[in-house]
């Protein structure tokens, strides 16, 4: 069983990340990522990264990731940074 700590784990060692918080049940993940890398790119390019940076776990041990990618000044604007 993948646990959220695993993931979050997965992520910060595969992207440089800012912040990253995971919730989730075992099967259903989410995730907000925050990263200076997403800076000018698509919502789905910052995905994209994301899940290069899980690499195969994406197919073989997570099935449902929901995301959600900030810059750090996006982070600040929110009032989280």
């Amino acid at each position: 069983m993948v646990y959220p700590e695993d993931i979050k784990r997965y992520i910060e060692s595969g992207l440089a990340c800012q912040h990253v918080e995971v919730s989730g049940d075992g099967h259903h993940f989410e995730a907000t990522i925050v990263s200076a890398l997403f800076a000018g790119k698509s919502r789905v390019a910052q995905h994209q990264l994301v899940y290069r940076a899980l690499g195969d776990r994406m197919r073989e041990e997570i099935h449902a990731l929901s995301m959600r990618t900030l810059t750090p000044d996006q982070w600040d604007e929110i009032g989280q940074g």
